[in-house]
């Protein structure tokens, strides 16, 4: 696994710096020398590289632990028993992995400065700076939590249709990761979301209308690219129209090649011209792309026909987690990579067993399988991407660079105004705005917050109206509420002005949030809903006064909907999917665009 003639770290940099001297002192600053420089000096790492690191440079892989060298003892445990290693140290030492990639869950993320200090640790272990990347979505896929600055997410921002805030958002959360040594996010989401029943994607996706996604996607390319972060639009070529989750199984998109072309293309398409980074595969069937029955992260005819040569894109393609049931239902963990790499991916992101997947390329290619020339294709786009990046000259971040950019006033002012306008003001019988000093309950669901992104929303929500003047009290009820809840919440009612009720995701008919409003509509007392997750639910809710929807419900969007309800703020944002009805799906309850305002 290891070459006999590893030349250090410094070598290695060093010889790639000196590559470029020439150049330097030659015609400095144009676009063409820079791009010439990058070529010499990724030219002379690969002429260094054994077999075996070049394929480690090819993987991104999971770490837990919040110190590369020396974690907690259960982050310990949990390495040596799914990776073999201790940490990332030991993890960068015997794989030559050329990316790891950060999950709160791994206890990777619990404070930015603890975060700089594990992108120093691991860019110190390696020889040649990794791609140290996180799914900072903002919205429902959060890493990062406070103090950074939290913004809403993908159909927020659809809702607000401001291509300026959605770059604004894009560089400010860009200029805080890179501050904590991330240095490329999985973001944006280019998926259209044209199915309400969606499991996984939803309220991630900027919405259902191809061009309106395609600009924001576009925007958010400039605004993170912009801030020295890769841009990585997800997930190709689109997870928009899927009923089941990738995650947990094989979804197929039904889409006539016309169809796609139209509905799923046009927003990788602006991504591709606004000069994407990284684009981001996924493990869904097309047969009208690809009738193979291969997923499309292991499709050659649409990563390799049409990304690349179609579309143009010469950027690197990285997968999906490896660990995803969506492609590994037809082949085995050691030939998933070898046949993702043959389709014209780049990067191979987090597989489920990093020896196994190692292993199954290292094989492919002294088999003949996969020919040398081959890996060093792929490591040519990765290289050539730290180096324009900054990352060979500039791997380390500092304290007091994190203190000047992380969460600062101006950043977190910003974040609370672009969240005002994307509220959406779905009904209104003239309940809203409340009137002053209002005795308010606050109910309903509870979800789990992305790490770090606030507390309980009904507790946040009930906190930031007490703040505006009003007497709120908090009584969670959850997403499934039993009967004893039911009747807590109608008890506590019966003493207010009115009821706020946080929905999410409500379903079929027998939706114990359905019960829930309607017993608190009986009261007399006036209920406003607040959908917290994606806007469908107002169409199976009967009896509200007033009907609300922020498509998130981290604190960020907790405090908008707040000052929204207090008339602090005029709602501004517009639906950008529809909100079919329940009893017909096929006619619009609210069309794409629908919003009221005060």
């Amino acid at each position: 696994m290891h070459s006999p003639h590893r030349p250090s770290r410094r070598a290695v940099l060093g010889a790639a710096a000196a590559a470029s001297t020439a150049l330097a002192l030659g015609v400095p600053g144009t676009a063409s020398a820079a791009a010439a420089n990058d070529r010499r000096r990724v030219r002379a790492i690969i002429d260094r590289m054994s077999i075996e690191e070049k394929i480690g440079q090819l993987f991104v892989m999971r770490v837990y632990g919040h110190s590369a060298t020396a974690p907690d003892p259960a982050d310990v445990a949990a390495n040596q028993a799914e990776i073999g290693v201790s940490d990332a140290a030991e993890l960068i030492a015997k794989y030559h992995v050329g990316g790891i990639i950060y999950f709160a869950w791994a206890h990777n993320t619990r404070d930015p400065h603890q975060i700089a200090d594990l992108s120093n640790g691991i860019q110190r272990a390696s020889r040649v700076p990794l791609l140290i990347s996180t799914d900072q979505e903002h919205g429902a896929v959060t890493r990062v939590g406070s103090p950074a600055t939290l913004f809403p997410g993908g159909m927020a921002l659809g809702a607000a249709g401001s291509v300026r805030d959605a770059r604004t958002a894009a560089a400010v959360a860009g200029a805080e990761l890179a501050a904590m040594g991330i240095n490329q996010d999985y973001a944006p989401v280019a998926d259209v979301n044209v199915n309400p029943a969606n499991p996984v994607i939803g309220v991630r996706s900027f919405g259902a209308d191809p061009e309106a996604v395609a600009a924001l996607v576009a925007a958010q390319v400039a605004g993170y690219q912009g801030a020295g972060v890769v841009a990585t639009a997800k997930h190709f070529p689109g997870h928009g129209d899927t009923g089941t989750d990738s995650h947990f199984e094989l979804p197929v998109i039904t889409h006539s090649l016309e169809q796609w072309r139209r509905l799923d293309a046009p927003p990788f398409r602006a991504a591709v011209a606004a000069g994407i980074d990284s684009i981001m595969t996924a493990h869904i069937l097309v047969p009208a792309l690809d009738d193979s029955g291969d997923p499309a992260t292991l499709s050659r005819p649409i990563l390799t026909g049409i990304l690349r040569e179609e579309m143009g894109y010469d950027g690197v393609v990285v997968t999906d987690a490896l660990g995803m049931e969506g492609v590994r239902q037809k082949y085995g963990d050691d030939r998933v990579p070898v046949l993702a790499l043959k389709a014209g991916v780049d990067q191979l992101l987090n597989p489920p067993l990093l020896d196994t997947a190692w292993q199954g390329v290292l094989a492919a290619v002294r088999s003949g399988e996969l020919t040398e020339e081959r890996i060093d294709r792929s490591l040519v786009r990765i290289l050539t991407l730290k180096a324009r990046r900054g990352l060979l000259d500039h791997p380390y971040v500092t304290h007091r660079g994190v203190d000047r950019v992380v969460g600062t006033r101006a950043h977190l002012a910003a974040a609370d105004k672009i969240t005002d306008g994307t509220v959406t003001l779905l009904a209104n019988d003239g309940t809203l705005p409340l009137p002053a000093r209002r005795r308010l309950l606050v109910v309903g669901a509870d979800p789990a917050a992305p790490s770090g992104t606030g507390g309980p929303p009904t507790a946040v929500l009930a906190a930031a109206l007490t703040a505006l003047g009003h007497h709120a009290q908090a009584l969670p009820t959850g997403t499934a509420p039993d009967q004893a809840a039911i009747d807590r919440a109608v008890a506590a009612a019966q003493a207010t002005d009115a009821v706020v009720v946080a929905t999410y995701n409500v379903a079929g008919a027998a939706d114990r949030q359905i019960a829930l409003v309607r017993a608190l509509a009986a009261t007399g007392v006036p209920v406003v809903q607040i959908a917290i997750r994606n806007p469908y639910d107002i169409a199976r809710l009967d009896g509200t006064a007033a009907a609300l929807a922020t498509y998130g419900w981290t604190d960020v969007s907790m405090r908008a909907a707040a000052r929204v309800l207090a008339g602090r703020v005029r709602p501004a944002g517009k639906l950008p999917v529809a909100v079919v009805r329940a009893d017909d799906p096929t006619r619009d309850l609210y069309p794409v665009g629908w919003g009221l305002g005060y």
